[in-house]
């Protein structure tokens, strides 16, 4: 019974290490890609407060063709 409680331990350690691992190599990635000019997300946060009907598409969606020539 040790044992068991033993490896639930150690797996808990290590599940909680890799998630914390995970959320800040995403917080990484969201810092990296809005300081290249690759994303806006202040864009996206100001989404919820203009939604309207009519408004405004935020980006287009990338065709075959054009992601082949570019």
């Amino acid at each position: 019974m040790e044992n068991i409680r033993e490896f639930q331990a150690y797996g808990y350690f290590f599940l909680t290490a890799f998630l914390a691992i995970t959320l800040y190599a995403y917080f990484f990635h969201l810092y990296k890609s809005e300081k290249t000019g690759r994303r806006n997300y202040e864009k996206y946060s100001k989404l919820a407060l203009n939604d309207e009907i009519g408004g405004e598409i935020l980006e287009r969606k990338a065709t075959k063709e054009s992601v082949c020539n570019g």
